[in-house]
C-alpha cells in the first residue's frame, strides 16, 4: 500500500525559511510526478510546486516562484520543498501527493495518493 508521509512544518516568523520533506514507500517505480499542494482554512486546495520523476522538469504557482524549490532524490520517492521568504498567506497545510501518470503536474485532480499533511505557519 502507498503512504506518502510529510515532515518539517513549523511556525516562523514572515522572512524566514522551512524544509519540508516527503516520504513514499509501498511503490516500486518512480513516479511521473510528485507535488506540494496546500490549503488554507476556508479555501481550496491549491498547487505549491511538482517534479517529474527524473527532476529534469519543475512546475510552480505563480505566487511562489523565486521563493520556494521543489527537489527529488534520485531512486527514490522522496520530495523536498524548500521555503524561503515565507510569508503570512503561506500559512496552511501542507500535503505532498503523488501521481501515476505524465500529463497535469498543477491539477490537484491528477495526483493518486496524498500524505496526511504538515502544518505551516507564518507569523508577523
Amino acid at each position: 500500500q502507498v503512504q506518502l508521509v510529510e515532515s518539517g512544518g513549523g511556525s516562523v516568523q514572515a522572512g524566514g525559511s522551512l524544509r519540508l520533506s516527503c516520504a513514499a514507500s509501498g511503490y516500486s517505480y518512480s513516479f511521473p510526478y510528485m507535488g506540494w499542494f496546500r490549503q488554507a482554512p476556508g479555501k481550496e486546495r491549491e498547487a505549491v510546486a511538482a517534479i517529474s520523476h527524473g527532476g529534469g522538469s519543475t512546475y510552480y504557482a505563480d505566487s511562489v516562484k523565486g521563493h520556494f524549490t521543489i527537489s527529488r532524490d534520485g531512486g527514490a520517492n522522496t520530495a523536498y520543498l524548500q521555503m524561503h521568504t515565507l510569508r503570512p498567506e503561506d500559512t496552511a497545510m501542507y500535503f505532498c501527493a503523488a501521481a501515476l501518470r505524465f500529463g497535469y503536474p498543477l491539477r490537484t485532480s491528477h495526483y493518486t495518493y496524498w500524505g496526511q499533511g504538515t502544518q505551516v505557519t507564518v507569523s508577523s
